[in-house]
Order: C-alpha cells, then sequence, then structure tokens
C-alpha cells in the first residue's frame, strides 16, 4: 500500500471517529438540556406554581368527595383540607365511633354535609361494595380520594410472610381500590357531564415501596408497583371524561402504618403532606418521568428526582441500600418485641 494510500485510509478513518464524537456529543447535549429542563420544571412546580383552584372540581357548589380509609393519618387530613374547601364528604373506614366523630366536627366546623359508612375493607366482603354504591350513587360525587393502605407489621422476607398479612396487603391496597374506584368512577363522569366546566378527580395513594423495590417488604411493594400501572393506565382512559386520575407518591410520613412519630425534613406529618398534595394536583414535581403521577412534598420530590437521575430506582446498589435500611428496622423491632415479651 503506497503512503498516499495510507493517508486516504487515515482520513476516512478519522472522518469516521469524528462524526462518532460528534454524534456523542450531540447525545450529551440532548441529555444535558433534557436534564435541566427537567430540573427548571421541578422547581417551578414545587416553588414558584400557585395552589390549585378546586373550582374546577365543584368545591362550595355542593359536590362530594370520596375518602377511603378517612378516619385516621392522612385520610383523616385528605378528609379535612378538602371539607375545608367546601366538599361535602363520604368518609370510609372500619371504626364507626371515629367516623361520627368527624362527622359532627366536619358539619359544625365546615357547614358541610357528611355522609359515613363503617366497613372492614380487609374483609373483601361483596356486602362492602354493594354498601357503598347504595350510599353513594344518588350523591354528585367529583372526587375520589383512595387512600386506604396497608403494610406489613414490620419489614419481614418474603417467605416468611404469614398468608393472612400477604392476602390483607393486597386485597386493601389493589382489590378494594380497584372495585371502588369501578363504583364511583362512573358517578363522577355522570357528574362532570350534568355540570358545566366541571372536572372529576380520583387521587391514589401509592409510596416510594412501589416506586423503588423493597426487600423485606416485597409483598407491599408490589401492592404499590401494581397500583402505579393501574393508575396511570386509567389516567389514559379517564381523560376523555374530564377525570383527573394521579398517583400519588410518598416517601415516609408520621402516621400508624409508619410507625413514626417525629417529624423532620424528609419526614412531614399528615397536614403538611396532604397541603402539598393538594396544592400541586395535575403537576408531576419529583416524578418528571412518570405521566398520570406526582410526587409532591418537596423534600420527597428532590429525594426521588436525585435517585432517577444518578443510579436509577431499578439498579442494584439502590436495592441493596434499601434493603439494609430495611434489615435495620426489623432487627430493632425484633429486639423490642422481645424486650415487651420478657416484661410480660
Amino acid at each position: 500500500m503506497s503512503f498516499i494510500e495510507q493517508l486516504f485510509n487515515l482520513s476516512e478513518q478519522w472522518q469516521c471517529v469524528n462524526g462518532l464524537l460528534w454524534i456523542i456529543f450531540a447525545f450529551g447535549i440532548i441529555k444535558f438540556t433534557t436534564l435541566i429542563l427537567r430540573t427548571c420544571a421541578l422547581i417551578t412546580d414545587l416553588f414558584l406554581l400557585p395552589a390549585v383552584d378546586y373550582s374546577k372540581y365543584g368545591a362550595g357548589k355542593g359536590k362530594y368527595c370520596v375518602v377511603t380509609g378517612a378516619s385516621d393519618g392522612i385520610g383523616k387530613e385528605f378528609a379535612n383540607q378538602m371539607a375545608a374547601r367546601g366538599f361535602n364528604l363520604v368518609l370510609i373506614s372500619r371504626t364507626l365511633s371515629k367516623l361520627e366523630a368527624l362527622k359532627e366536627e366536619f358539619e359544625k366546623k365546615y357547614g358541610i354535609k357528611v355522609e359515613i359508612l363503617a366497613i372492614d375493607i380487609s374483609s373483601d366482603s361483596q356486602d362492602n361494595y354493594e354498601f357503598i354504591k347504595g350510599l353513594c350513587k344518588d350523591l354528585p360525587i367529583t372526587v375520589l380520594i383512595n387512600n386506604v393502605g396497608q403494610s406489613h407489621s414490620i419489614p419481614v422476607p418474603f417467605l416468611e410472610t404469614e398468608e393472612e398479612e400477604l392476602r390483607n396487603i393486597i386485597t386493601i391496597n389493589n382489590t378494594a381500590t380497584l372495585l371502588i374506584t369501578q363504583i364511583i368512577a362512573p358517578i363522577i363522569s355522570k357528574t362532570v357531564k350534568e355540570t358545566k366546566k366541571s372536572r372529576g378527580l380520583i387521587l391514589t395513594m401509592g409510596s416510594f415501596g412501589g416506586l423503588i423495590p423493597t426487600p423485606l417488604l416485597a409483598t407491599y411493594s408490589g401492592s404499590k408497583a401494581f397500583l402505579q400501572q393501574w393508575s396511570t393506565s386509567l389516567a389514559g382512559e379517564l381523560q376523555k371524561d374530564n377525570i383527573d386520575v394521579e398517583l400519588v407518591l410518598s416517601y415516609l410520613v408520621t402516621s400508624s402504618m409508619s410507625k413514626i412519630r417525629r417529624t423532620s425534613m424528609m419526614i412531614p406529618n399528615p397536614s403538611k403532606f396532604v397541603k402539598a398534595t393538594l396544592s400541586n394536583v395535575g403537576r408531576r414535581c419529583g416524578a418528571q418521568e412518570r405521566y398520570g403521577t406526582m410526587t409532591p412534598f418537596w423534600s420527597h420530590a428532590i429525594y426521588e428526582f436525585i435517585i432517577e437521575e444518578t443510579f436509577g430506582v431499578f439498579s442494584k446498589i439502590v436495592n441493596t441500600i434499601n434493603y439494609s435500611f430495611h434489615k435495620s428496622i426489623r432487627v430493632r423491632a425484633l429486639k423490642k418485641a422481645a424486650r415487651l415479651a420478657k416484661k410480660q
């Protein structure tokens, strides 16, 4: 091969390398630009936009909001803040005495109407759904908040999970949520069609346990991941009916289910969490890459955003960290149970 031919071949190789470098550079620019845009959207959603106006959902116009798991914690706070916005309420939970107390409190404080229904959703009884249908069928409902949920009593290996606990988690988090939505969504659709310039809203409580695969909470994690796919699919189906569907992702919140009492920057109380949720409906906040999904509390949103943009929620390193975190919780819980057993 002559010297000129060698130079020609080198020139061709350089052109190929140079073209590849330009492609890599252009791809990098695109990735960097989208990162900047997502970051700007995150900041705008969390800190710059005004709170959502609920008049479009019928606030103060005699419309009803249904809240499941309404007697404690996040569910109780959803009921309280929706009542403050002027919605009548349908409260569904297990303990009648707590529901009666809330009915009296909200009717007196906000001058609204409150319907209550005490049922054990974990029983998965057909009668439960008939009771809900009978109570709600003639009410002008525009909002459903699927708040009821259950986790494991303590972190536990899947192979050691008791069948009753496993079944209760799936029944409450999945089966009941789907069947209640099948009952209420058509009522919302009918109400929206009969009311000019009105929209409907379905909020379902998700979890970081469903966002990130969570060892030692495998059944709960799977049940919440199911809700992500179901809720996002439902959002696509119901948009034509002017019904907004959102999955609400949360990290830890002080509640009886989380067994955490002390608040911190990362762990708000139910009041602050619900305020952030209702203020940001329709905005993705931390869930920038997920349609029909929101991570409304600011520290949770930033935490999710960082995980998504670095290691990724399905990465081995995140899975390992999650396992270590819940293993330490399990060890402490077992030690506490042993101490209490000795005292008895």
